[in-house]
């Protein structure tokens, strides 16, 4: 491409908008690609082919370096906001931090407590933590889209919700889907990162020490057991995220806005594809209803979300001195909480490891959680639109000049003067349209005057 249709592309990526529906076409091709009848096969042999040097333990089949390899790009620019935020961003004020955190860790429990319940007399509690995860990238597109007239308040707290919910989904990751591990190259991964700190503390310069420092550190830690996308984080919250003098933009900035197309255009559509590609037909969609596992898991999303985020939120702003914005309403904290149900990436790779073994449960869950984000997705739609068209009222409302004073009307209804020169307006217009009576009056033979009953 040329530079001005590079530039165009690069800067489209690093939109919400667009990184959503790249995401959304790779998950709806994935689901092509795996079930019609002719090229289906083809896709079980691309997402199983193998590659990369099996001397150091990285012979992985593509699916898995697009969950394993690609997905740590993801999670690099996911640690960036994290670090953004808790320095200069809405995490950096406890009491301004308090709502969406306390939503985004009851946002976590709840889908987890109501998986639990589902499968309480099934026994089977592996995938308690698939419905727990909120995807951003989808979310945010749908509220970039929808929402042109909602409060930018909004867009904050689904952030600062999203970002905490990604953090505690990377602890959930490393704690609980971790195998046995390996202490040799668990510490050769500690060890990179102590250097990669030290080299961003010493202000070096130069992607061609980073790039395969970090590709080392992600090697290393892949190898130790630990879910290697923990090493993307970890070096994403590292970076310097505040500016020091005669900076105009962080280091974390720059970065983030150089690594972002590559996520968004690159890292999770790949994943996408070879992860959603799951065989659907009205049998397999029954059983997703059916299945304790797999119902818990669109249960959890649809309804335990909703009612974690918004009842969390609710309960704290209640019983504490934290708050709400005064921007915000109650319905639009729960066409939020319903938004944040949309659990597509992470909640894709949870399944994966949950169920690694059962290849067939493994799809059935995969299969839940794209239902669960859809019927999700399609509630938030309708909610925010209900609370845009609202705002969008309220909007024009404030912009309404009658009297072409310079001065919102709105602005104007308590000034005494105002209902006076609302009077003369209202005058004048009346005056005017006498006016055009009387010279259209004129134009007929033997008219009248409208006003008087004089011959015109």
């Amino acid at each position: 491409m040329s530079l001005p249709e590079r530039t165009f592309v690069v800067d489209a990526l690093r939109t919400e908008t667009v990184g959503g529906v790249l995401l959304l076409v790779a998950a709806v091709g994935a689901l092509v690609w795996a079930n019609v009848p002719a090229i289906k096969g083809s896709y079980a042999d691309v997402s199983h082919f193998h590659l990369g040097p099996s001397a150091l333990g990285l012979d992985l089949s593509l699916a898995h370096w697009a969950a394993d390899g690609l997905l740590a790009v993801f999670f690099f620019v996911a640690g960036i906001e994290l670090k953004r935020e808790l320095v200069a961003g809405d995490l950096k004020d406890p009491r301004a931090a308090a709502l969406p955190v306390v939503a985004a860790l009851c946002g976590m429990a709840a889908p987890a407590l109501v998986y639990t319940i589902v499968n309480a007399s099934s026994g089977s509690l592996a995938g308690w933590a698939v419905p727990t995860a909120t995807d951003i990238a989808f979310a945010l597109a749908v509220l970039a889209v929808i929402g042109t007239s909602l409060p930018s308040a909004l867009r904050a707290f689904l952030l600062t919700l999203a970002v905490v919910d990604d953090l505690f989904a990377i602890l959930i990751i490393a704690v609980f889907f971790t195998g046995s591990l390996n202490f040799a190259a668990l510490a050769g991964a500690v060890a990179g990162l102590v250097v990669f700190w030290l080299l961003l503390r010493k202000n070096v310069t130069g992607w061609y020490v980073y790039v395969p420092l970090a590709v080392v550190i992600w090697a290393l830690m892949y190898n130790s057991g630990v879910h290697a996308t923990v090493a993307g984080v970890a070096m994403g919250l590292m970076l310097r995220c505040t500016t020091r003098e005669g900076e105009r933009r962080s280091p974390g900035e720059r970065i983030e806005h150089l690594v972002r197309p590559l996520s968004a255009g690159l890292a999770v559509p790949l994943f996408a594809l070879f992860s959603a590609g799951v065989t659907v037909s009205g049998g397999a969609l029954g059983d997703v209803f059916g299945k304790p596992e797999t119902l818990g898991v669109v249960l959890g999303l649809v309804v335990g979300k909703t009612l974690g985020i918004f009842g969390g939120t609710w309960l704290t702003a209640r019983f504490t001195r934290a708050s709400l914005s005064e921007d915000l309403a109650w319905a639009d904290v729960f066409a939020l909480a319903s938004l944040a149900g949309i659990g597509f990436t992470v909640s894709l790779l949870i399944g994966e490891l949950a169920f690694d073994g059962d290849a067939a449960l493994t799809d059935e869950v995969k299969a839940a959680v794209l239902i669960g984000s859809l019927i999700s997705a399609c509630c938030a739609t309708v909610l925010l639109k209900l609370r845009n068209a609202k705002y969008r009222r309220l909007a024009a409302d404030e912009e309404r000049d009658e009297d072409a004073s310079g001065i919102p009307d709105v602005y104007e209804q308590d000034d005494p003067a105002y209902h006076l020169r609302m009077a003369e307006i209202h005058e004048r217009k009346a005056a005017e349209h006498r006016r055009i009576a009387r010279d259209m009056a004129a134009q007929v033979p033997g008219g009248t005057g409208a006003a008087d009953g004089r011959p015109a």
